[in-house]
């Protein structure tokens, strides 16, 4: 098996010495690529980010920018990774280089002043250029509004600026200086890629394919099968494996908590994971696709799961995050698991004799513990077909990004001449799963849609659970929340104002 190797800035690099567990960021601050900072060490303030080459949308590549402080540098054994420093093109001898347009932009502008998140900013503003579709979405600019249109006060979906870019792929970033706004006019600033920019036409060859890899170093491995058959006989033989797609729950574990794993089996790559398939009855989800990628192979045709994704974290961890690494981790506040339940999802769950299909309600048993036995992985995410048309997600949170859940409800429901056919309720944050609303799920249906109904459910919905005090909110806040959340999806839906 060939040496692990990591191409940075255009130059293939050993990653020996490094430990199996040492992340991207230290690997690169090791060599002396310094512009890829630590800020948290767990994905919430961007200083880390770093662009790397996967498979594309509408383009053969995608430049996507991820937490450096996360991902293992052995995870991208065998994938190409830019930093800030490669994005600026260097001259002659003797000459500085020539900055990139995202970095002239920030420069002009002002976008820096302490300097610390700037690079991390850079490389995320630097994957947005590189969208393929962003100039697509570019509206002439209204010059006489100071905000040229923009107003970050409204919504959750994109907020373009009128280059198209989509202010939402900064939202993992954080700067304590500059207030964010030259920031925003230097997003707002930047033209189309120029036809001989290197990154630019990359985009149009393929990402290096993955390769098979056995990294070990004192006594720790970090494996990365070439089939789903190869890392289940592999978990079978080694059940304590811990198994990691985007490394967004994992990267947090090794740098705060200081844990370390025998072996960690690396399965985001392989393909049987990597699927998305619609069939007449249902659409299933590969596991191992980045919720970025399902976000916009899906394109708004599952309206619930539109909702989900611009409030699940950042862009920057959606780059990474999987539904199989939600799900897997079994966290009672996971974004993912009440909207699944609200779809009646189910999940296949896979090992070395075969699968077996567990609706997500059946599947959690008690607090990070799930039906999924040693050995087994999840393959899929099944979703049944046809949708119900009124969707709600709403996450209560103390940041509008990035941010933890203190509650999340999401509701699915079928209304038909006024009356509410099928509910369907998934919470998170009230209890030590995440759990379907029976109780009010049955106070709504065959009920007509009307304001006394919806008072009565949702007296019944703020029972639901066993709500805990914690630093994020007390149980009684969380409880009134579960109520309020069914009210504003009836003023919504009505425009009715309920008491």
């Amino acid at each position: 098996m060939v040496a692990a190797r990591i191409t940075v800035n255009g130059k293939e690099t050993p990653i020996s010495p490094a430990a199996p567990h040492t992340t991207v960021l230290d690997f690169l601050r090791e060599r002396g690529l310094t512009g890829t900072k630590e800020g948290c060490a767990e994905g919430e303030c961007g200083a880390c980010s770093v662009l790397v080459a996967r498979p594309g949308t509408n383009k053969p590549t995608d430049w996507v920018a991820v937490n450096a402080c996360l991902v293992p540098v052995a995870a991208l054994d065998g994938q190409e990774v830019i930093t800030s420093e490669g994005l600026a093109t260097t001259g002659a001898p003797g000459t500085p280089p020539t900055l990139h347009p995202v970095q002239e932009e920030m420069a002009v502008r002002g976008g820096s002043q302490c300097g610390y998140c700037t690079p991390g900013f850079i490389c995320s503003m630097a994957a947005e250029y590189y969208r393929p579709d962003r100039c697509a979405r570019a509206e002439p600019a209204d010059r006489s509004d100071p905000g040229h249109g923009f107003d970050p006060g409204h919504g959750t979906g994109p907020e373009h600026g009128p280059n198209g870019f989509d202010l939402h792929a900064l939202s993992g970033n954080l700067c304590r200086c500059t207030g964010y706004r030259p920031i925003r006019d230097a997003a707002f600033a930047v033209g189309e890629p120029a036809e001989d920019d290197p990154l630019a036409q990359r985009r149009e060859q393929s990402p290096p394919e993955p390769v098979a890899t056995a990294y070990t170093r004192d006594g720790s491995a970090f494996l990365r099968p070439s089939t789903l058959a190869e890392a289940l006989q592999l978990l079978r033989e080694r059940p304590a494996a811990v198994v990691v797609a985007g490394s967004t729950d994992w990267g947090v574990e090794v740098n705060l908590r200081s844990r370390r794993a025998g072996c960690v089996v690396a399965i985001d790559r392989l393909p049987a994971l990597r699927e998305l398939r619609v069939a007449p009855d249902h659409i299933e989800i590969g596991a191992a696709l980045t919720l970025t990628e399902i976000e916009r192979r899906l394109d708004g045709s599952v309206p619930l799961l539109a909702e989900l994704f611009p409030q699940f974290a950042s862009r920057l961890i959606r780059n990474s995050a999987t539904l199989g690494g939600n799900l897997g981790t079994g966290s009672p506040i996971g974004d993912s698991p009440p909207a699944l339940l609200a779809l009646e999802a189910s999940v296949v769950l896979a090992d070395a004799d075969g699968e077996r299909e567990v609706p997500l309600a059946d599947y959690f048993t008690g607090y990070r513990r799930s039906v999924r036995r040693p050995g087994e992985l999840i393959r899929a995410v099944r979703v049944p077909l046809p949708l119900s048309p009124v969707v709600a997600f709403h996450k209560i949170a103390k940041r509008r990004f990035d941010d933890i859940s203190s509650v999340a409800v999401a509701f699915a429901l079928t209304i038909d001449d006024g009356i509410v056919r099928k509910a369907r309720i998934g919470l998170g944050g009230v209890a030590a799963t995440p759990i379907r609303a029976l109780a009010a799920e049955a106070a709504l249906e065959g009920e007509p849609w009307a304001v006394e109904t919806v008072e009565a459910a949702a007296q019944v919905l703020q029972a639901q659970g066993t709500p805990m005090n914690d630093h994020r909110a007390s149980a009684r806040y969380r409880s009134a929340m579960l109520g309020q959340s069914l009210r504003k999806l009836y003023a919504r839906t009505t425009g009715a104002v309920s008491s």
